[in-house]
């Protein structure tokens, strides 16, 4: 269901031609998507009650920095076993919508925290990954970079992934709980506070500090299946799939 900023109800079709009407009156908008986006790609997501990974496992004692440095065979074959699939997933009609939005110039930026890199297999170009992604690890000494499937490949066999040049230990380019943020953050940090609009897609907006993205542009839109603390300040929220929504969406302006 849709709500508005005063906090009368809408329906789903009301609140998208609402949405509809913010993007057309802020073109340039940047986009903030989560995990929600993903699901409908077969990517699980972390948090969600029952089916999210972290209901299962402890993410400090498997997917921390710490942890990949006192235990790196057990960091990798969780990490391979969790992740590589999702390198292996292909875009939904989420992702789809917001590339021709891009391309429309509807959308000047996605700011993801998805590491899947649908965004980019989807068409869409300007793309802030700022937990990373799974295209490449990098040597730990060196710096050299290699494909993450490499890596893949030396854990099934058994091997710790090492650097073809230095022969120390590989690390996934991905943020990891101790990490510092990336790049990534600080460009999607300034598209944001040079916006006039963000639509958040799929994301609870409980994790810090890609959270605070979505009080840095002067307008806000939520479409997300649950509500999220930073509902009363949108000016429209939908609580919905996110591919058939996007669609929808697309399909009002294109």
């Amino acid at each position: 269901m849709g709500s508005s900023a005063a906090g009368f109800p809408m329906t789903n079709t009301d609140a998208i031609k609402s949405l509809a009407e913010l993007f057309r009156g802020h073109r340039g908008a940047v986009v903030l998507t989560g995990a929600g986006i993903s699901t409908e790609s077969g990517i699980p997501d972390f948090r969600s009650p029952g089916t999210g990974l972290y209901n299962s496992i402890d993410p400090m004692e498997y997917l921390s920095v710490d942890a990949m440095r006192a235990r790196p065979e057990v960091f990798w074959k969780y990490f391979t076993e969790v992740f590589e699939p999702s390198a292996l997933a292909e875009p939904n009609a989420g992702h789809i919508a917001l590339a021709k939005m891009e391309a429309a110039g509807y959308i000047c930026a996605i700011a993801t925290q998805n590491i899947d890199g649908l965004h980019q297999k989807a068409g869409s170009r300007s793309v802030f990954e700022v937990h990373g992604h799974l295209r490449t690890a990098r040597c730990s000494e060196c710096q050299k970079r290699f494909p993450l499937s490499a890596a893949f490949d030396q854990v099934r066999s058994g091997h710790l992934p090492e650097c073809e040049g230095c022969g120390e230990s590989l690390r996934p380019d991905v943020v990891l709980f101790g990490d510092m943020m990336p790049e990534a953050f600080a460009q999607a940090s300034d598209a944001a506070a040079e916006s006039n609009l963000m639509l958040v897609v799929g994301s609870s907006l409980t994790v810090s500090p890609a959270n605070t993205l979505a009080m840095m542009s002067r307008r806000l839109a939520i479409l997300n299946r649950d509500p999220t603390p930073f509902d009363d300040r949108a000016a429209v929220v939908i609580h919905a799939a996110a591919g058939e929504t996007l669609a929808a969406l697309a399909a009002e302006l294109l």
